[in-house]
């Protein structure tokens, strides 16, 4: 990393943070040399990129200052939301984060769903092709895991300098960052807790149709190889969209595949009390017969399922979606390439009633 770079990290940091607002006046370069143990030259060129890509002003004989990067009249000032759907207990909360960090910087929300279908999606892309007030789009994809046929809508879009950030997944064909969970960590922190609990047969149902899914497994395999602990493809089960969506009865077959495991890592917790009412219907106790984990700390987890309170990860949420309005804003004020507007949540388990302890 070049020395500038730490400058520019911490300034970044602090504005992210709400410690320097907008308007606000940065430590001078005394101040700076003196933090880093820089040379005042090294220091100027952090605060030139800065300045350069829209973050801070220089005023002369005054100091240098946090730009406000709000939209400014004329200049299309609308971000269109697209969520795959709107009663799901993760998007009422990022749908907040985001409007409010936006209309803070005067920025008008256009907020779309696509039920998480290409169809839907390519008509809601094509519609924003056509448009000129659109300055940046903040998208979940649909199906991220799997091809995707709206891929040329994509670069058309960004061929006309719109500006996209992906939320909670993302098109690995794509050159475009995205704000999410880092699913991967989460997984291998949700199979870690159970690990350390005693547990060694270790299954898993994992969503086949989104780029969550695939994460998660990696996360998953990456638990159970360094722990030694046994893996097998039978304990492996890939379910989607429409599998949800018919409830606990298509998790049916999945009892076939986790009876000989003493823990079940599940997608979400979502599925995570599907699956418990499913093995209630089977008269299996959780967690007396078996631990159930999930991910998202939803309402779900915290008030049970068959009157089991649900071990989960937390799910970002607001604060995912106030992170991806920030992001879009820089997005669309900095034009360079250092600001790498990717960001990944890390959270930790909280355990509850679901995960038991292996004597």
């Amino acid at each position: 990393m070049a020395k500038y770079q730490k400058v520019i990290d911490w300034i970044t940091e602090n504005i992210d943070s709400g410690v320097l607002k907008p308007g606000e006046k940065i430590p001078s370069e005394n101040e700076l040399c003196n933090r880093f143990d820089l040379s005042r030259q090294t220091i100027r060129h952090a605060i030139a990129k800065m300045a350069e890509d829209g973050l801070l002003e220089s005023r002369r004989g005054s100091g240098t200052y946090v730009a406000d990067q709000r939209a400014e009249e004329g200049e299309r000032n609308v971000i269109a939301v697209v969520t795959t759907y709107v009663d799901d207990y993760i998007f009422p909360s990022t749908i907040k984060g985001i409007e409010s960090k936006l209309s803070e910087k005067g920025y008008s929300m256009q907020l779309s769903f696509s039920n998480n279908t290409v169809g839907k999606e390519r008509q809601i892309l094509l519609d924003l092709l056509g448009r000129n007030d659109v300055a940046g789009i903040i998208m979940e994809p649909v199906k991220s895991a799997l091809p995707n046929p709206n891929m040329d809508l994509y670069r058309k879009l960004q061929d006309k300098q719109v500006k996209i950030l992906f939320i909670n997944t993302f098109y690995p064909e794509l050159d475009v960052p995205h704000v999410s969970l880092n699913d991967a960590l989460s997984a291998y922190k949700a199979v870690r807790a159970l690990i350390d609990a005693g547990h060694e047969d270790i299954g898993c149902v994992l969503k086949l149709d989104d780029g969550q899914g695939r994460e998660r497994y990696r996360g998953y395999l990456k638990a159970i190889t360094e722990a030694g602990a046994s893996f097998s493809y039978d304990h492996v089960n890939w379910i989607d969209t429409i599998d949800i969506a018919k409830g606990k009865s298509s998790l049916n077959k999945v009892w076939e595949r986790v009876k000989k495991c003493s823990a079940v890592f599940c997608y979400n917790d979502q599925v995570a009390g599907l699956m418990i009412e499913m093995l209630a219907d089977k008269g299996i106790k959780v967690p007396e017969d078996i631990s159930v984990i999930g991910i998202d700390d939803s309402d779900i987890a915290r008030k049970g399922s068959c009157g089991v309170t649900i071990s989960s990860i937390p799910h970002p949420k607001e604060r995912l979606g106030e992170k991806a309005a920030q992001n879009m804003i820089r997005m669309i004020h900095e034009g360079k390439l250092y600001y790498n507007a990717t960001y990944e949540f890390e959270e930790d388990v909280i355990l509850r009633d679901s995960v038991s302890q292996r004597t």
